[in-house]
């Protein structure tokens, strides 16, 4: 039933259906937020750039003809979590990922005439009382239009064995999620520096056609490379704005003093800031252009096979001065056995 209907002498089935497989995998999502602006007759301009330690999960996999269960466990990086589903077959795949995580030292990035040079560069290491959560959730699903000569499952989840070179053209659709919250009374100051927004949350919806190709260079080896063009039709912004009173403890003489140790300074600061929630808008940004693309490398030998396959997400927003963008990228390796 795997094969049916497929041309057998580009596409075809192991007789052993099982496959139990160790799986590896590398991630990472960084986010970067501008604002430019101006403190009492000073112009500033704030960059705070979150970047999770590369995270690392490894666990198995089991299962029939490319269908089964697998569970995977954190062993290294950012202490987030990480939920992943996908299902595969020769002419279609579906993807979706959750990632959740939380930034207490994001890198600023601070200028301005306001601070000496070591004091901006104090805030490229900054240690938030209250971290920043981010949560990103990306989707996407494919469909290839010569599915009885080139097989996507060959190249993502080895449930076939492509055996000749093969192209097709596809389409594709793609979710994009991402919510960035650093709104609490600890965070006032960060709040002040981006100009009162406090939240983000992004939706991004896209299409697109592209071109997929499975080149078998040699006898089990199978390279898989995809490219496709994405036009963006949902592309929308929702900021969340609060006040501070983060200028009134400005004219506070203890905000300036330096006879005052940091600790005294911090004590004083955090248990008097605070912020307001004003409101939030909801913007819809135009029409934009992107691509989506993915390569896998696949080995089987006998009853065993290795493969690689990774993607990369590039996430962009935009409102007043502020703006910002996210990167995510991901790398599974594996190595199983049918039987």
């Amino acid at each position: 039933m795997s094969v049916r209907g497929l041309d057998r002498s580009y596409i075809d089935a192991s007789e052993k259906p099982w496959q139990l497989i160790a799986k590896g995998n590398v991630s990472q999502t960084i986010v970067s937020m501008n604002a430019d602006g101006n403190i009492l007759g000073v112009d500033y301009s704030a960059r705070p750039y979150l970047k999770t330690q590369p995270s690392q999960y490894v666990g198995f996999w089991a299962g029939y003809r490319g269908y089964g269960i697998g569970y995977t466990v954190n062993v290294g990086g950012d202490k987030g979590s990480n939920l992943v589903f996908g299902a595969t077959g020769g002419a279609y795949g579906v993807n979706v990922r959750i990632h959740s995580f939380d930034n207490s030292n994001p890198s600023i990035n601070l200028n301005s005439e306001l601070l000496s040079e070591e004091e901006q560069k104090t805030w490229d290491d900054v240690q938030l009382i209250d971290p920043i959560h981010v949560r990103t959730v990306i989707a996407d699903g494919y469909y290839m239009f010569n599915g009885k000569k080139f097989s996507y499952a060959a190249a993502y989840d080895q449930s076939v064995i492509q055996k000749r070179s093969a192209g097709s053209l596809m389409a594709g659709l793609m979710y994009n999620y991402t919510r960035i919250d650093y709104a609490t009374d600890l965070n006032g100051d960060l709040v002040y520096l981006m100009h009162g927004l406090g939240k983000v949350k992004l939706w991004q919806g896209s299409a697109g056609v592209g071109y997929a190709y499975n080149w078998v260079p040699a006898r089990g080896l199978l390279v898989n490379v995809m490219l496709m063009p994405m036009v963006t039709f949902v592309n929308k912004l929702k900021v969340f704005a609060y006040a501070t009173n983060v200028p009134e403890l400005m004219t506070d003489d203890r905000f300036w003093s330096e006879d005052i140790s940091n600790e005294e300074w911090d004590e004083w600061f955090y248990s008097h800031v605070h912020i307001t929630p004003m409101g939030d808008k909801t913007i819809n940004s135009g029409i934009s252009l992107g691509f989506d693309t993915r390569m896998s490398v696949t080995y089987n030998f006998g009853r065993y096979f290795i493969s690689a396959y990774g993607q990369f997400n590039n996430i962009r927003y935009r409102h007043q001065s502020t703006h910002g963008y996210l990167n995510d990228w991901f790398i599974n390796t594996a190595i199983g056995i049918r039987l």
